[in-house]
């Protein structure tokens, strides 16, 4: 396997989630918090929509979807859990693996799509 290859993950945040990502330069996803032992991302973009318009628009008031590259040899060795329909992928990374997984992020985390209490899609 090439170690240069890359696989497309999708997070949908939050905004204080977002505004640590964009104080990291879009470079890396803060820590996770004492009562979140598993960071989520997930494998597709209508995935990652549903979450920050059903989940984090109500719970905060705005949800954000990035997108970002991971190398595929990190990503690997998590399994894909299937969460619902066959939509709902994604990967259960422990908060400790955090770091590292940052450490395997190709380029910028991009955002994708804004949603706001009230309004429609932004981007």
């Amino acid at each position: 396997m090439n170690g240069n290859e890359t696989i497309i993950l999708y997070r949908p945040v939050g905004p204080k989630e977002f505004e640590l990502i964009a104080a990291s330069g879009f470079r890396e996803f803060p820590p996770r918090l004492p009562d979140q032992p598993i960071f989520y991302p997930v494998l597709n973009e209508g995935y990652a929509r549903q979450i920050a318009r059903e989940w984090n628009v109500p719970a905060s008031g705005a949800g954000y979807v990035t997108r970002f590259a991971v190398r595929k040899e990190f990503a690997d060795r998590y399994q894909v859990q299937t969460v619902g329909s066959s939509i709902h992928k994604e990967l259960w990374i422990p908060a400790g693996d955090l770091a590292e997984m940052n450490r395997n992020i190709v380029g910028l985390i991009e955002v994708i799509a804004e949603y706001k209490a009230g309004e429609n899609e932004i981007q």
